[in-house]
């Protein structure tokens, strides 16, 4: 990836390049990621805005024997409570309004589309849910909490420290997918990472290497037009 910026010359920067090529994928290899990969990212990533510098957030990165372990327990909790653990927060709100819930309605639909899974099937669109639960195959999970004392500013701080951590990721050769869907597995993450009381669970991050011929990785999410949602003024 080039890392030559040309702003306003019509030339794309790494950065406009890292963020257009971020996607959300769901199949990875086995290849492994190594440690110092790894603290490259997480030690960059620290450059992350904060208001007054708070820097809220704790970061956990499991690979190896101890993401296997781990991966053992939410399979033996999903037998015990397969419906989710209690007291998860709400990922959407009840109700979604319009346009929101269309949105989110065609995400659905066209990730199926791409497994060839259609909307009658209900076990198949269960088994790849679940398959958040094993970071969809992906080498190293990491998981990201929050001072639970922190308030809305503080959490969409934490989640320009995610964003930044995903695109460091391109830039090291490496794909993600961000995964609210562990907070419904939120106490089994707390016990097994020994997380303290006053930490609030996140979500949680699949990271590796994309497994760019399965065909989940290959369609991608529509974005609205950006006059649907930036106005400029002035100009």
């Amino acid at each position: 990836m080039s890392h030559e910026s040309k702003s306003g010359s019509g030339c794309t920067s790494g950065v406009q390049q890292a963020v257009s090529q971020r996607h959300s994928v769901r199949a990875f290899t086995e290849q492994g990621v190594p440690h110092s990969t790894l603290q490259r990212i997480f030690t960059a990533a620290a450059q992350a805005p904060s208001g007054g510098n708070l820097q809220p957030w704790q970061t956990y990165v499991l690979t190896g024997d101890d993401l296997a372990t781990f991966l053992q327990r939410v399979a033996a909790s999903i037998e015990q409570q397969p419906m989710g653990e209690d007291g998860a927060y709400d990922i959407y709100p009840h109700p979604l309004i319009e346009p929101y819930r269309s949105r989110r309605a065609e995400c659905g639909d066209d990730l199926y589309k791409a497994l060839g899974i259609e909307r009658e099937d209900k076990f198949g669109r269960i088994t790849q849910v679940m398959k958040n639960f094993e970071f969809f195959g992906a080498p190293v999970g990491v998981f990201f909490a929050i001072d639970k004392s922190m308030g809305r500013p503080q959490w969409a701080h934490l989640g320009m420290y995610i964003q930044t951590v995903m695109l460091l990721a391109i830039e090291e050769g490496l794909a993600s997918c961000p995964q609210e869907a562990w907070s419904m597995r939120h106490q089994t993450v707390r016990e097994h990472l020994g997380m303290p009381d006053d930490l609030e669970l996140y979500c949680g991050l699949a990271l590796g290497y994309e497994d760019v011929e399965h065909p989940i990785n290959q369609f991608r999410t529509t974005r609205v037009p950006i006059n649907d949602n930036v106005t400029f003024r002035g100009f």
